[in-house]
C-alpha cells in the first residue's frame, strides 16, 4: 500500500536524523560554522548562499531568515541568495551553467564574507566553482553536503555532512534543520548587537 511507503519515508527520516545527531563532530561543525557567520556579520560583512533546485530554495530560505526574521523581531542582517533569474540565464547563456554562482561571488564577494554552499551530492560543479571563487576572494566557506561529501569536502572551511546515500530528500530535510540552527545560533550570539524591532 502507498501509505506503507509514506510511513517508511518517516522512518528513514528519523534514522537519518538520529545518525546525524549521534556524531560529536556534528555539534563541533555547527558551532564552527555559526562562529564564522557571527564574526562575519559582527564585522559588517555579509553571507552569500547558493545551491541548485531544492538546495537553492534552502539557500533562499536561509537568506530571508536573516534579512527578515526567524524567532526574534530585530534589525535585518546582510545576506542574499544567488537566485536572480536574469543573472542566471545571462551567465548560463554566455559563459555556461557552471559559472552562474561563481560570477556573482567574484563580483560581490569580499574578504570577511561567508559563502554558504549547498549541494546534497557535494559535486554540483557550479557550487564547487562558487567555492573556488569565494576562496580566491578571501571568504570563508560553509558547505552543506550529503552522500560522500563529494568534491566539496576538501574545499570547505567547515563541511556539515549528512551521511546518507539514498535520495536527496532525506538529506535536504536535515539541511533545512541545519539552516534553522545556524540562524538561531546567529540570533542568540548577536542579541546584544541587534535592536528589537516592534
Amino acid at each position: 500500500m502507498i501509505i506503507d511507503q509514506i510511513r517508511e519515508n518517516f522512518r528513514q527520516a528519523q534514522e537519518v536524523l538520529d545518525n546525524f545527531i549521534s556524531h560529536p563532530q556534528t555539534w563541533e561543525k555547527l558551532e564552527k560554522a555559526g562562529e564564522f557567520m557571527v564574526q562575519s556579520l559582527k564585522s559588517g560583512n555579509k553571507i552569500i548562499s547558493c545551491g541548485n533546485g531544492g538546495s537553492l530554495c534552502d539557500a533562499m530560505h536561509f537568506a530571508e531568515e536573516l534579512t527578515g526574521r526567524f524567532q526574534q523581531d530585530r534589525t535585518p542582517l546582510p545576506a542574499f541568495a544567488i537566485c536572480d533569474p536574469s543573472h542566471i540565464t545571462c551567465v548560463a547563456n554566455d559563459f555556461g551553467y557552471d559559472q552562474i554562482f561563481s560570477r556573482t561571488v567574484e563580483a560581490l564577494g569580499k574578504p570577511g564574507d561567508v559563502l554558504l554552499a549547498i549541494s546534497s551530492s557535494g559535486n554540483s560543479q557550479n557550487v564547487v566553482n562558487a567555492i573556488d571563487s569565494a576562496k580566491y576572494c578571501g571568504m570563508k566557506v560553509v558547505g552543506l553536503t550529503g552522500k560522500t561529501g563529494g568534491q566539496m569536502s576538501a574545499l570547505c572551511d567547515v563541511e556539515i555532512y549528512v551521511p546518507y546515500n539514498g535520495y536527496s530528500d532525506r538529506i535536504q530535510e536535515i539541511h533545512i534543520q541545519v539552516i534553522h540552527s545556524l540562524v538561531n545560533y546567529i540570533e542568540l550570539s548577536m542579541q546584544k548587537q541587534l535592536k528589537v524591532v516592534k
